[in-house]
């Protein structure tokens, strides 16, 4: 992993040592801040954009409003920030990382009515999220012990710094019993997501894909959504069961970290039947590839023309 040198702090470009927070930063004691994950990709025809940029940034004040706090920058600034850290790096290739936060202010668990508020972007090189292997052959994964918590407990629709947490246990669960990632059930026992994406199967022809109850609703699941309906698939929004699961066709994670990464073990079982057992499915290997192909602007259907945003 390459880290990107420079850094946005607060409406400027730092080197990324010279960003400095208080220990008295609020968020750091209880959690309350907002992040993306956001990519961009280098382009066929030269230079790199960003993959749906302002659904991202809208998503984030998004988050900060759920959290409670506003930011003081619009979405254009924003969105120019983006931009601006991944000239600054020379990177046409990267994984952002925008992070709102509130900062030294009150120390009590209540930040005040008008509580500093502050922001950065990161820039780093980030290759497949769950490895390469997974995502060339397929990913082995556990349902987890830990559960997402209730809807009114935590909100789902909110990418929350602390909200995380729960998907940080898991994560270590899944790779000290030897598996690569997590899924998560809700507090009644359906599939919710995996640590850090959103969940797909696929059987009989028909893709399923958990609803948004207790889901944050991923920016790349709702594109993997668009593009399986173009290629004339049939997606639904349903609740599924773990033996459900444990008994599909083919299945897949999907976010900006892990792009499209397909599963061929859950919890000791195979995935898939016959030839196709225990391998990337056709559904999930020409998802891979049409993904790929719009990323890079390779491939531009009526629905992508706004998807990408220019860096150079």
């Amino acid at each position: 992993m390459q880290r990107g040198s420079q850094v946005w702090f607060n409406g400027k470009i730092l080197p990324a040592e010279s960003a400095k927070i208080s220990l008295f930063t609020h968020t750091l004691h209880y959690g309350v801040g907002a992040f993306e994950g956001i990519r961009a990709y280098a382009q066929k025809s030269g230079g790199g954009a960003v993959f749906r940029l302002t659904e991202h940034s809208e998503r984030l004040i998004e988050s900060c409003k759920i959290a409670g706090f506003e930011l003081p920058w619009t979405l254009e600034q924003i969105n120019q920030a983006c931009i601006d850290i991944c000239r600054a790096n020379q990177f046409n290739e990267c994984y952002l990382r925008p992070i709102a936060f509130i900062g030294d202010g009150p120390l009590g668990i209540y930040p005040g009515e008008n509580p500093p508020v502050e922001l950065a972007i990161l820039a780093w090189i980030w290759p497949a999220y769950l490895g390469a292997q997974s995502v060339q052959a397929g990913a082995r994964v556990r349902v987890s012990s830990f559960i997402r918590p209730h809807v009114n407990s935590t909100m789902t629709k909110g990418k929350i710094s602390g909200h995380y947490v729960n998907s940080v246990l898991a994560k270590k669960e899944a790779l000290q019993s030897g598996v690569d990632e997590s899924l998560m059930v809700d507090t009644e026992g359906y599939l919710t997501e995996a640590t850090g994406a959103n969940l797909f199967m696929v059987k009989d022809g028909v893709v399923k894909t958990t609803p948004l109850n207790s889901i944050l609703n991923g920016i790349t699941r709702q594109s993997v959504m668009q593009v399986l309906r173009h290629q004339g698939l049939s997606v639904n929004e349903v609740r599924f069961t773990r033996d459900e699961l444990w008994c599909a066709d083919e299945v897949f994670l999907t976010g900006t970290a892990a792009e499209v990464t397909p599963i061929r073990e859950i919890d000791g079982r195979v995935i898939g039947k016959g030839a196709n057992a225990g391998k990337v499915g056709p559904v999930a290997s020409k998802l891979q590839k049409d993904f790929k192909a719009i990323t890079t602007g390779e491939l531009e259907l009526e629905f992508t023309k706004n998807w990408l945003t220019k860096i150079h």
